[in-house]
Order: structure tokens, then sequence, then C-alpha cells
């Protein structure tokens, strides 16, 4: 039944436009009440969305079982399963990318949405690298590193209508999370340096890290 909403609600956001597209025109389509469909989705953003509650409790579950492996290794394999939702379904993952670029509505739904894959991975660093020192505090970098090394991947493959491997369009930008924040570096040396450019960014005390993230992925783009 969620999948049936789901695909009733994305038809009709193509169709009519998303804001002209109403709770109730989903259910008449779907063929249910009213009731059924807020059982499955708290609202009509949600139906956007279908796939990221599991995907958040896969990455959850995925990181809980990880053991020893390597913090930073870890949390870019999770990402990895964030990827591999979207390219399981390309022609979906790429007309929801385009209505998430004409609805603004849209587009900070899903930056709540990434900030929680954020979180998750900051948590899982957190227990890693521990809350004293700046264990804290790389755990939050690292995990707005990889969101921003792996958004700025997905992204591209996504404006190319999802030809091509999305995987090769990610693993560039994850592979350079891990030569700056991999374990030499969470050991206390310094980071290699850079073969290309590097961005610097400053930003005043107080702004959200999605923000600070949407800022590096503009600066990365530029690039």
């Amino acid at each position: 039944m969620r999948e049936v909403l789901a695909e009733a609600a994305f038809q009709l956001f193509l169709e009519r436009g998303f804001e002209q597209t109403t709770v109730d025109d989903i259910v008449a389509r779907a063929g249910v009440g009213r009731r059924s469909f807020f059982r499955y989705f708290p609202s009509k953003e949600d139906a956007v969305f279908p796939d990221h509650e599991r995907c958040l409790a896969d990455m959850t579950a995925f990181l809980a079982a990880v053991g020893d492996m390597e913090p930073v290794d870890a949390v870019c394999d999770a990402a990895r399963l964030v990827l591999r939702m979207y390219s399981a379904n390309p022609e979906f993952s790429v007309q929801r990318y385009r209505l998430t670029r004409e609805v603004p509505g849209l587009r900070t739904y899903e930056l709540s949405v990434v900030r929680r894959y954020e979180q998750t991975m900051a948590g899982y660093l957190r227990d890693r690298y521990g809350q004293s020192g700046d264990g804290a505090l790389r755990a939050e970098v690292i995990a707005a590193s990889v969101v921003a090394a792996h958004n700025n991947g997905l992204r591209t493959w996504l404006r190319s209508g999802g030809e091509g491997d999305a995987e090769a369009a990610v693993d560039p930008a994850l592979g350079l999370v891990r030569q700056v924040w991999g374990s030499a570096v969470a050991g206390g040396a310094s980071p290699p340096a850079a073969d290309g450019d590097v961005v610097v960014m400053v930003a005043a005390k107080g702004v959200p890290m999605w923000r600070v993230v949407q800022q590096v992925e503009s600066a990365i783009g530029r690039g």
C-alpha cells in the first residue's frame, strides 16, 4: 500500500504539479481513503521520499554491525547504501531530482532528510572517537564531508539523466574523504597534501551544518 500511494502521488505531481495536487487527489487515484494515506505518510512531501526511512534504518543497522572497521571507511560505505537506493531506480530518482529543483518546499524537506543521514553517521563516529577532546568535532566534520562528497557525485549522476555507473560518479569524492580523514589523519598525523585545488570556507558561528555543506558543494561544483 505504501508503494501504491507513493506511485499515485508521484504520477500526480508530474501531471499536475506538486502544489496543485492534494492528498484527496492522491487517495482518489490510489483508490483508498485519507486514513490509509496518513497511516503511511505524515504529509504529501513524505510521499516524494518513500524510501528514505527504510534506507536510514539500513544505515543504522549497517553501522551497528561493522565492528572494528576503520571509522571513515565505515561511514563512506554507509553512504553507498543511499547511492544504491537511488541507482536501483534511475528513472524515478531523476524525476524526483528534477521535481525537488522546481519546488522549494521539497528542497527544504530533502535537506532535512540529508541532515538525518549526517546525524546517523556523526553519532556512529562519536561512539568511535569519543566525546572528549576533539572527538565530537571530528565526528561532525567527517560526517559532513561524507555527505558533501556523496551528494556532489550523486547529483552529477542525476543531472546526467541517470546515465552510466552511479558509483563511478561518487567513488572519486569518497576517495578524497578517505585520503583526508582516514586512519593516519584520525591518529593525529597531518593530512596529505592535495594534488589539486583546496577549498577553504569560513562560516559564521551558529550557521547550520546543512548550510555549510551546501556552500562546500557549491564551491566544489564551480570548480
